[in-house]
Formats: structure tokens, sequence, C-alpha cells
């Protein structure tokens, strides 16, 4: 099960029923199944006291994932910082619903067991976000999309799963 909740924020604008199967649909992409996972969004203050008394770590950052997996079960807790998501959005320049979900996802390929803090990690990360946001269902194909050095899935169609769900 995954459940999204809030605190010291409004919850986002996100379909979370969607946005819960394309979290699936990743998950399976690499061979795992989701468990528990829980999302709290929250404010950089909050983001910031949980970085302070879990991890030591004395900065804001836009997600903090505590890894409860349990083999190919996806278990965790994810928290992030709406806050710190619209400032990267504004400094990168991206929109701010593609970086949300870029966070959203980015908490599940941790749990999914890739890294970004080793050397050629973080482009590798990038790669995986960047096909996980093809696999969004409104976001098209993942024509084109190059992962690793190597075409991914060219023949790779999002499931536009309210049209799947409407035929049965």
């Amino acid at each position: 099960m995954i459940t999204y909740n809030t605190e010291h924020v409004k919850m986002p604008a996100i379909k979370r029923r969607e946005t819960t199967r394309w979290i699936r649909r990743v998950a399976e992409y690499y061979g795992k199944k989701v468990g528990e996972v829980g999302y709290l969004f929250c404010d950089d203050e909050k983001i910031l006291e949980v970085n302070r008394e879990y991890l030591g770590h004395d900065y804001y950052t836009d997600i903090i994932t505590f890894d409860y997996c349990e083999g190919a079960v996806l278990n965790g807790d994810l928290v992030i910082s709406l806050d710190t998501v619209r400032t990267n959005a504004e400094k990168f320049g991206k929109d701010y619903d593609e970086e949300l979900h870029r966070v959203i996802i980015h908490g599940i390929l941790h749990l999914c067991g890739i890294n970004d803090k080793g050397p050629g990690e973080r482009e590798k990360m990038e790669e995986a976000e960047d096909l996980a946001l093809c696999m969004y269902p409104l976001n098209g194909s993942c024509d084109g999309l190059v992962l690793m050095g190597e075409p991914v899935a060219p023949d790779y169609e999002p499931v536009d799963q309210q049209k799947a769900d409407q035929e049965k």
C-alpha cells in the first residue's frame, strides 16, 4: 500500500491513484513489488528536523528515503520538502509538477537499489528518473530515451491506465 500524508503543508495536486499505479509500474520494471510505502510531504523546517535527527545532517534537502525493504518487496518512508522541490524547480528552470514527480520517483528508485552518491551514480540515477518519468501515463512515449548508453525499450509505450480500465 502507498500512503500520502502531509505535515505543515497542503497536499500537493497529484493524482494519487494514477501516481500509485505509476510507482508500481516503475517498481515492477526493476523486478520489485510495492509493499508498504509512505510519503510525507512537508516544509523545509520539517525536513531539516528529520535530517538532523535521523541522519545527523544540518541542511535542507528535497527528499529523505528510509529504506525498510525486504528482498524484492519495497518498504519505506519518503519525506519530501515541497519548499525545496519548488526552489529546485525554479533554480533548474523546470516545471514544479515535473520536479515533484521526479522527486517522488527518486525515492522509489533508491528503494529499488539505485544510488546517487558514488562516482558515476548521479548520472545513472538521472537516467533512471528520466525513464520513470516517461513511463508516467501523461508523458507520452519513451522513444529516443537512452539509459547507460543504450536505447531503452524502444517499443515501450506507457499504458493509458484510464483507457485500459475502461476497456475491461
